[in-house]
């Protein structure tokens, strides 16, 4: 297949015409026989984790045209998952992965461009990409713009989820505000996503587990000299995708999904990777879901720890060798299939032959026989609660069993609330509905779930909502449910006093009342709408999104499946 396969129509194509726009930016008839490269650019210099990636995509231009290809960075929507939290603007974090696909498609097939690099920064901007990869099967792959480096408080290591600790802390009278304060002012020093097994790490593992990054990619800092180096030599990379016409549906197959859940449950990763998975599934046309993913999370052991279950970060894997030794370390465990094809043209194994084992005297990596639990931290759960699935992450929780009393809410702020008025016990089961893909967008909640952190609570109470958490979050947590409140869902018939109970290994979650009983509740249920018709882009999502089991997908792809 010639490299230029799909930027011919432009260049040599029956509209001669336009090729003027081409001699405008400088080009010569030389360049037209030369493949075209979008680089898609999540720009939001307003954030921290995308402040250097107009920067480092200039870096993937020049490899690039080192080998002959010419690249044209464009830019996508970027919201920051941390800055949106707590306030309207938190909605619009995942309809901002699906405005990226969108707008990713919308440009490399409008420009007939033979191949897309995606540029991973913030949280959805990865997993966005992906699915345009997976929809439009050009060529391409996945570039991370690298983990932000640790703070340092009191001589000490420190990460984003210590300011959020500390702030719930603070608030409950257990930490000086002063404190509180100068942990938040030194705990993010420099551009990077966030450094911890939170959303934007998870899906840096899975991208590399899955095939479609290079290999150390996901685990390079954002500030060393070899995340400039590794964006120059994309270029080639890229070009042997070209010239072999290796396309993503080649690697997306459904082994690959199975290494990419694998990864982040022996990582600890952020629940926000299942769903981001489901999608990326939907995308490739791949029969991948939860019912997958529930017994991968039961076979595989948690090896990593990397925080919030641990103290460490992604720097930590970096000094010991990057993503490469924790990937080589799952496979001679036996838990990784080898065979799977990568962007780099070669299988996994064959990426990872000269990769050593985790070296002597680290504790970030242990073996399958010293692990951390047996199961995953992330476990998948149906009943007549959730009768589509829900997603547990309990790295707090001993016993894999929890009974509770549910106490209900419809605003996150309340259940601050309740926390700083001592009114939620231990034995709770918090339930924060209202809040899923049609009522809101699913915005992340990390307000109510750091508010549940605090010592008397943590893993001793039980969070569950139909909406998202940030891989920040830990405890007992039970989100995605499925199907959400706002269509009927079960969850929208719990009421004060319900006993909910949960059996993570058995994969079941029930509330004590009777069909019969639900049915009436949800007969006397209010119409409802999305929380705020007025912003274009949020009313275009809810009503378009599929449910939380489908990885909020255009729900055209689900019609189009069945």
């Amino acid at each position: 297949m010639p490299v230029n396969w799909n930027s011919t129509q432009l260049t040599a194509g029956w509209q001669k015409g336009v090729t003027a726009f081409y001699y405008a930016l400088g080009l010569t008839e030389a360049d037209f026989g030369k493949a075209q490269v979008g680089i898609g650019v999540p720009l939001l210099e307003g954030n921290t984790c995308n402040v250097h990636a107009y920067e480092l995509a200039g870096e993937l231009k020049k490899g690039c045209e080192e080998v002959g290809m010419l690249a044209f960075p464009f830019g996508t929507p970027g919201v920051s998952d941390n800055l949106s939290q707590g306030h309207e603007g938190g909605n619009a974090s995942l309809p901002s992965r699906n405005l990226i696909a969108n707008s990713a498609e919308c440009v490399v097939t409008a420009h007939c461009y033979d191949a897309l690099i995606g540029m991973h920064h913030c949280d959805k901007n990865g997993p966005g990409f992906a699915m345009a990869l997976a929809r439009t099967n050009y060529p391409g792959l996945i570039v991370s713009g690298g983990s932000i480096m640790p703070g340092c408080h009191n001589g000490k290591d420190i990460s984003i989820l210590d300011v959020y600790d500390s702030q719930a802390a603070v608030s409950v009278g257990e930490m000086t505000a002063e404190e509180g304060d100068a942990i938040l002012r030194t705990a993010c020093p420099g551009p990077g996503g966030c450094g911890i097994a939170a959303s934007f790490n998870t899906w840096g593992i899975a991208c590399e587990a899955i095939g479609m990054m290079l290999p150390s990619s996901s685990s390079i800092p954002a500030i060393d000299a070899e995340k400039r180096a590794e964006c120059r030599r994309v270029g080639a990379a890229l070009k042997l995708l070209l010239e072999n016409n290796i396309r993503p549906r080649d690697i997306l197959t459904k082994a690959a999904f199975k290494n990419a859940a694998v990864s982040i449950a022996a990582a600890g990763g952020s629940t926000n990777g299942v769903l981001h998975l489901l999608a990326l599934a939907r995308e490739a046309e791949v029969d991948f879901g939860l019912k997958d993913l529930q017994q991968i999370f039961r076979d595989t052991p948690v090896l990593c720890s990397f925080a919030p279950r641990g103290p460490r970060t992604m720097v930590d894997l970096h000094r010991i060798g990057g993503t490469p030794v924790l990937l080589k370390h799952l496979l001679d465990a036996g838990l990784l299939d080898g065979s799977c094809l990568t962007v780099t043209g070669k299988t996994m194994a064959e990426n990872l032959v000269d990769v050593p084992a985790p070296p002597d005297g680290q504790d970030l990596i242990v073996d399958k026989d010293n692990c951390y639990k047996p199961f995953a931290d992330m476990q998948i759960c149906f009943g007549n609660l959730a009768p589509d699935g829900i997603v547990f992450k309990v790295s707090s929780m001993e016993n894999p069993k929890f009974e509770g009393t549910a106490i209900c809410f419809d605003d996150p702020r309340e259940i601050v609330k309740a926390v700083e008025e001592r009114r939620i016990k231990p034995g709770s089961a918090i339930v924060l509905r209202y809040w899923g893909p049609v009522a809101s967008g699913m915005p992340e909640v990390l307000v109510a779930t750091a508010a549940l952190a605090v010592p008397e609570l943590d893993g001793k109470v039980a969070f569950i909502s139909d909406t998202r958490v940030s891989g920040v979050s830990h405890g007992a947590i039970g989100v995605h449910c499925a199907p959400e409140a706002a269509v009927g869902g079960p969850i929208a018939c719990v009421q004060d006093g319900d006993k909910i109970t949960f059996d993570l290994i058995a994969g079941t979650i029930e509330v004590n009342v009777s069909a019969d009983e639900m049915e009436q509740r949800r007969t006397a249920l209010p119409s409802w709408m999305p929380r705020d018709p007025r912003r274009g882009y949020l009313a275009d999502f809810c009503a378009t999104s599929a449910q939380s089991n489908h990885g909020c997908v255009s729900s055209a792809l689900i019609d189009c499946a069945q």
